[in-house]
Order: structure tokens, then C-alpha cells, then sequence
């Protein structure tokens, strides 16, 4: 019995300590594009460097998803991942989510995680995106709002929709952040 007692306390132990390990910002479920698969986001992405980008697929900014791609296909090894969320505040998204992934998959190339539509602003603004503008001070402004968080969860820094994926200083800050401990 005495063993039984104390292998339980173990494992509620180990529980404690991997719940507490992950950021409360990863703490989070989220549906796939176009898809009923979900997503724990402190399982998949505790540890990384994660770029957080409310997207929208009938948008000025929206070729900004080829650059997206690019930052992500040379720095995933890395330990870096954007993770997309189409949102249609700024009226510029599609109803159906099938239009949504085709406009990313077919058109832009998309390979980065892109998730189910959400709401990035206001009172409506999804938890996730709720605490991303709590930590970095701003909610999104537009589509393409970027937020950079490290990989102890916290947020680094968050660009405006008119920076690009290859501007230097967006870039530097990625590379810095991936070389954190």
C-alpha cells in the first residue's frame, strides 16, 4: 500500500511540475484549418520560438504568407514555427474555412500551422490573442499583426502589419530570440 501511496504522489508530482513548466500563453487548445484535428499548443510548441500572425486570405498584406513560409522553412530546424490564425475583424476573410486553407495551401504555399478563424480584437478576442496583447501592451491593428514570443512563452516584441517577413530587424530579432536560453 505504502508503495501505491507513494508511486500516486510521484505521478501527481510529475503532473505538477509538467503542467507548471508550460507557459500560461501555450495553455491553449486550438482546431486546425479546415480540419476537426486539435491541437494542444503547449505540447506542440512549448520550448520554440513562435510567431503568432492573424492572417486574412482577401487582404493588401496577404502575400505576406510566401515570406512567412520562407522565414519559417529556414528557421523551423531551428526551433522556430509561425503559427497563422485567420480572423476576419478587419472584414478581409473568407466565410468558409475551405477557401481560407486553399488561398494559403494552393496559392501562397503554405506549410507553417494555420489555425481555425478567431476573433484577435476587443472584447470578442479569443484568450490566446487576449493575453498576447495583454503581455506585449497592443492588441492587433490590422491583418498580419505580428507577435514574436520566445521560448519560455513570453512575448519579445510585436510588429505592425506593414512589416514584412524579410525586413532585417524583424529577422534580427528572430534570430536573436532562437539564440536565447
Amino acid at each position: 500500500m505504502k508503495k501505491y501511496v507513494l508511486m500516486l504522489s510521484l505521478l501527481i508530482s510529475a503532473a505538477s511540475a509538467t503542467a507548471a513548466e508550460c507557459p500560461e500563453l501555450l495553455k491553449h487548445m486550438k482546431r486546425k484549418l479546415n480540419s476537426q484535428e486539435t491541437v494542444n499548443m503547449c505540447e506542440a510548441y512549448k520550448g520554440k520560438t513562435i510567431l503568432f500572425v492573424n492572417t486574412a486570405s482577401k487582404c493588401g498584406f496577404t502575400p505576406q504568407f510566401e515570406g512567412l513560409e520562407k522565414l519559417y522553412s529556414e528557421y523551423k530546424d531551428d526551433g522556430f514555427v509561425v503559427l497563422g490564425f485567420p480572423s476576419n475583424d478587419f472584414n478581409q476573410e473568407h466565410g468558409d474555412e475551405s477557401k481560407t486553407a486553399e488561398v494559403c495551401e494552393l496559392t501562397y504555399g503554405v506549410q507553417f500551422p494555420m489555425f481555425e478563424p478567431l476573433s484577435v480584437k476587443g472584447d470578442n478576442a479569443d484568450p490566446l490573442y487576449a493575453k498576447l496583447a495583454e503581455k506585449a501592451g497592443t492588441a492587433p491593428k490590422w491583418n498580419f499583426y505580428k507577435y514574436l514570443v520566445d521560448k519560455h512563452g513570453e512575448v519579445v516584441e510585436s510588429y505592425g502589419s506593414f512589416t514584412k517577413p524579410d525586413d532585417k530587424a524583424f529577422v534580427n530579432d528572430i534570430k536573436t530570440a532562437l539564440a536565447m536560453d
